[in-house]
């Protein structure tokens, strides 16, 4: 276990290495200049080249981008080129909207999703298994925003229960408000999610049903529910978990989307905002940030999963 873990630490470092050095040429091939984020629109060639000293994006590419692994090495993630405040103090501030919203909306998807699913598959000849698993299907093809939309014009322009959109200036220090604005994009996230999960969450329950260890144990006289609580739902969690640790992924990114939405500060107006501007240290910290904890994400699910079924933690097993 120890000697996996090892290896799949390395494969993170490595992966986020190649993230790196992907994005740094991806965003110097872009045309523009960053330091026309600088200097006005009738600026002179001489303030561009002062400018572009100032930046340092005169020097050569391989100049430029050894700095930039040494600042990543040094977890330092430079200053905008706009405002020159220091990228990991924004990205900081702003996670704090970013990942109570992931989390949250994750969270309550599981405790939709996981029970729902199981019910889908277990009565899945009945009329409300058949109910759930076309509820599901549909989920899954409404567009996140458009369901942010609905769930506004419900919500606040009608019932007038709920903010539109918007965060308190003063954060969580109004924590009534905040929670409040954070109701419906969490919403948002959690009910898209659930149709998704769902739909794994049955897939791996049916499987579990037909296996022969089930049909065994119910030979051996326990209950088709007793049998699929003590034996089926651990061998089916082994698969959903990886599936978890894909739509926590994909809730992170998809939070960047609702955060438009419902005018959230968070790395979403961050990142739009700094390709806007070609401010190369704001979206280039967003990104790595972003790769770093789906990265993450991704590790943890897989340790999970070994935790889970003994099988992978066999001798020769990956």
């Amino acid at each position: 276990m120890l000697g996996y873990m090892t290896r799949r630490l390395v494969i993170l470092l490595l992966s986020l290495v190649a993230a790196a050095i992907v994005l740094f040429v991806l965003l110097r091939l872009l045309p523009g200049d960053p330091a026309n984020a600088l200097v006005g629109v009738g600026a002179t060639p001489e303030q561009i080249e002062a400018a572009r000293a100032q930046l340092g994006s005169d020097q050569p590419l391989f100049v430029q981008f050894v700095s930039y692994l040494g600042d990543l090495a040094r977890f330092d993630l430079g200053q905008s080129f706009v405002s020159r405040a220091p990228v990991i103090e924004e990205i900081s501030r702003r996670l704090s909207v970013t990942l109570p919203l992931t989390f949250a909306a994750f969270f309550l998807a599981m405790l939709l999703a996981i029970p729902l699913g199981i019910v889908a598959a277990v009565k899945a000849r009945r009329w409300y298994g058949l109910v759930l698993s076309v509820v599901s299907q549909v989920g899954i093809a409404v567009p996140v925003f458009w369901l942010g939309i609905l769930l506004v014009y419900q919500f606040s322009l009608t019932l007038r229960w709920l903010p539109s959109g918007g965060f308190p200036l003063r954060g969580y220090e109004d924590p009534g408000r905040a929670v409040q604005s954070m109701i419906l994009p969490v919403l948002t996230i959690a009910l898209i999610m659930t149709a998704s999960l769902m739909r794994y969450v049955r897939s791996a329950t049916l499987d579990v049903l037909e296996s022969d260890f089930l049909r065994t144990a119910r030979a051996l006289g326990e209950s088709r529910t007793g049998a699929l609580m003590r034996h089926g739902l651990r061998n089916a969690a082994v698969p959903v978990v990886s599936v978890l640790g894909i739509e926590l992924s994909t809730t992170f990114l998809g939070a960047v989307v609702v955060e438009q939405v419902f005018s959230l500060p968070g790395l979403g107006s961050m990142l739009l905002l700094g390709i806007q501007q070609r401010d190369y240290p704001n979206v280039q910290g967003v990104l790595i940030v972003s790769t770093l904890l789906v990265l993450l994400v991704g590790f943890l699910a897989d340790i999970l999963q070994r935790v889970l079924d003994p099988r992978l933690r066999t001798e020769g097993s990956r």
